[in-house]
């Protein structure tokens, strides 16, 4: 049964709230071997009308998000290759849907847009510990990280504590069209270019903030 807001909630516009917007709809996609485009467009008119199962996203939220998924698709074969070359020992049969999938929108964030790597990371983790299992947000943590290393332009990652991490053996070049910059942070409003003040050690999960 849908499920309305007795009241409306503001809009979130961040940059998180729209990746996390994109993952929810990729999942269902892909969970029902649905048209990607589909999904959204259902998605985006269930949040118009108030069904809370999908972040409330402003205007500008909603634009990022669909870009994240119109350009998931374009380059899909190319992101998937990168993942097998990046992943050494697992298959995409073997990983979980929501591990994969996280990765897949991150892949494409990192390699494909101007977004600083840290803040995609951070929200990819952030996303992948909400839904996933476990070991999800270690995983992903890992597999990115070593990712942006071996982009020949890509600025420095922060690392989790070395006790958190458990990252797979890497291999490949992985992309290397990354625009360089450290201002955005994926917690600010769109449009705003602010310092980014998250600290690896601040992305313990914590209720009320995976409910940006």
């Amino acid at each position: 049964m849908t499920r309305r807001r007795e009241k409306a909630a503001q809009p979130v516009g961040t940059r998180r709230a729209a990746r996390e917007f994109a993952f929810r709809a990729l999942f269902e996609a892909d969970r029902g071997d649905l048209p990607l485009e589909t999904v959204f467009n259902r998605a985006e008119g269930q949040m118009r009308e108030g069904d809370d199962t999908f972040p409330r996203l402003n205007e500008e939220a909603l634009i990022f998000a669909r870009e994240l998924v119109d350009g998931l698709q374009t380059h899909r074969a190319a992101i998937d290759e990168t993942l097998h070359r990046t992943i050494r020992g697992w298959s995409f049969g073997q990983m979980a849907q929501t591990d994969l999938n996280v990765l897949r929108l991150a892949t494409f964030e990192m390699g494909y847009t101007g977004e600083p790597h840290p803040p995609v990371i951070e929200s990819a983790v952030r996303i992948a510990r909400k839904f996933g299992g476990d070991d999800s947000g270690k995983f992903v943590n890992g597999v990115l990280a070593g990712l942006s290393r071996s982009m020949k332009t890509a600025p420095a990652v922060p690392q989790m504590d070395e006790q958190e991490v458990d990252e797979p053996e890497l291999d490949g070049p992985g992309l290397d069209a990354l625009a360089s910059g450290m201002q955005a942070s994926d917690t600010r409003p769109l449009g705003r270019q602010e310092p980014d003040e998250q600290r690896p050690a601040e992305m313990e999960e914590r209720g009320s903030e995976e409910r940006e």
